[in-house]
């Protein structure tokens, strides 16, 4: 995506969220700090899947999440659980076939959850491998965002894509430009960002 008619400018499009997760407070602005807010302290993903149990061991087997924790009915169906991926949880909840039929679609729509992977490349491979040779998942491609990425679909229908923060370089489209907002600074977080 380089080439004419593209500005560059130094940002992130997720900086905003990494300013206020990692540095709480501190990134604050006086005026917030006074509304008596609670501090957030994360935020996790709760996505319905036609069967979580199914759902739960190829999130594991195929993208090397760690199960947490289950929970099982009677009849041992997995009706909820818990995985985690870089220090995240999500959560996974068992709707049955009919959710999605009294909603009028086929499956979750119109989101997206995003990982953040140090090599991108890698977990490509990885997922690739799991995943055998019947199932082909795109090949990593960079972004004028200043990342490289992959996208797929999971068992259960919900979208992943594995993202590896590339540069802090954002090039912008003749005439566009960026505004952010006080005090946020820019890129995601590494590993040497992370407070404390």
């Amino acid at each position: 995506m380089r080439g004419q008619g593209l500005s560059r400018t130094t940002a992130s499009t997720v900086s905003c969220v990494y300013g206020l997760a990692l540095y709480g407070a501190d990134a604050m602005s006086e005026e917030q700090e006074t509304q008596s807010r609670p501090r957030y302290l994360g935020l996790a993903p709760y996505l319905y899947y036609a069967d979580a149990g199914e759902a739960l061991e190829w999130l594991v087997r195929v993208f090397g999440f760690v199960e947490c924790v289950r929970y099982v009915d009677s009849a041992g169906v997995v009706f909820q659980a818990t995985i985690s991926v870089g220090g995240v949880e999500i959560q996974l909840a068992g709707v049955g076939d009919e959710y999605w039929n009294s909603k009028g679609v086929d499956g979750p729509v119109g989101q997206l959850n995003i990982v953040y992977v140090d090599d991108v490349d890698a977990q490509h491979a990885a997922v690739q491998v799991a995943v055998g040779p019947d199932l082909e998942v795109s090949q990593p491609q960079d972004q004028p965002y200043g990342a490289r990425i992959f996208t797929m679909q999971d068992v259960g229908g919900n979208n992943w894509t594995f993202w590896q923060h590339t540069s802090d370089t954002v090039e912008l489209p003749t005439g566009w430009r960026e505004i952010r907002a006080e005090g946020v600074s820019s890129g995601p977080p590494r590993l040497s960002d992370e407070p404390g």
